[in-house]
């Protein structure tokens, strides 16, 4: 009588283990990509180890995945983490700071319109605020508009009325835009009517940025123009960065949005800063 072969019982392999756990492995290249920028910009910042497992790949393998996704500007990758949201030394890539505080840009941009005027030449820096104002610019043509963001090249392209001059530079991906020696000298050789610009932290009522070479591009711009607006949303007045770039109070306007605290409004005021606060569509909001 033949004997019964006792079962064992089946091991999970890691990867199905992972799979249980909501993890994702055995992805192709293209997917795992697209995945591992979705879960970066929704946590912020994940230690490659974490990526690694969660992905079921080597170290080797998710250290390259990381190298290509910065090159094209999606993440930022450092010191055994990879982050999408700005620290006090390294900014967020502009693909991020596309889906941040929509509905408060979107007001600052509408505040910011109507200190356009039709004839104006206008420079706007690599901020996502601007992206917003150039889709109502068009409604104040003719007028010229000096960028180093080639978001806002794109964005007014082939646009009537509208004459682009693109600074150009080096091009760095990360933030879509251009800067160095190129950029600053050929910022330095023209002169505007107005400056709209943001920046990444606000300190003791001055202006920060993480990167050199964007502070001074953007004092660039700051000193060809005649008139200078800044806008920034509330979190900007919480965030810290290295480099100083200038002072509220050398701004013409400060465009804030209503959800900042009214105590930073009246230290602004108390100092001589021309404060204008943006109203948030609630629609938007909600949406």
């Amino acid at each position: 009588m033949a004997s019964k072969v006792k079962r064992q019982p089946r091991r999970r392999s890691a990867a199905a283990g992972a799979a249980l756990n909501g993890d994702q492995p055995g992805l192709g290249q293209a997917e795992r990509h697209n995945a591992i920028v979705q879960l970066i910009m929704s946590q912020g910042t994940v230690r490659t180890e974490e990526l690694a497992e969660r992905f079921g790949v080597s170290m080797m393998t998710i250290h390259r995945d990381l190298d290509t996704l910065e090159a094209r500007g999606l993440l930022r990758k450092s010191r055994g983490v990879a982050t999408a949201v700005a620290t006090s030394l390294v900014e967020a890539s502009t693909a991020y700071r596309m889906t941040q505080n929509v509905p408060e840009k979107r007001a600052l941009a509408r505040a910011a319109f109507e200190f356009v005027e039709p004839g104006q030449a206008i420079i706007m820096d690599d901020s996502t605020t601007g992206l917003f104002l150039a889709e109502l610019l068009p409604q104040r043509q003719p007028m010229s508009v000096i960028t180093n963001f080639q978001m806002v090249l794109n964005a007014l392209s082939g646009k009537p009325g509208v004459t682009l001059i693109s600074l150009g530079g080096q091009y760095y991906q990360w933030c879509d835009a251009y800067m160095g020696n190129l950029t600053i000298n050929a910022m330095r050789g023209l002169r505007a009517d107005v400056l709209f610009m943001s920046t990444s932290a606000i300190t003791d009522d001055v202006c920060f940025h993480q990167a050199h070479d964007t502070v001074l591009v953007k004092r660039a711009m700051f000193d060809s123009a005649k008139r200078r607006i800044l806008y920034v949303d509330h979190t900007k007045f919480r965030r810290r960065a290295l480099h100083a770039l200038v002072a509220l109070s050398e701004f013409d306007v400060v465009i804030v949005d209503d959800k900042t605290d009214p105590e930073d409004l009246r230290r602004l005021e108390r100092t001589g800063v021309t404060v204008a606060v943006a109203q948030t569509n609630q629609e938007e909001e909600a949406g």
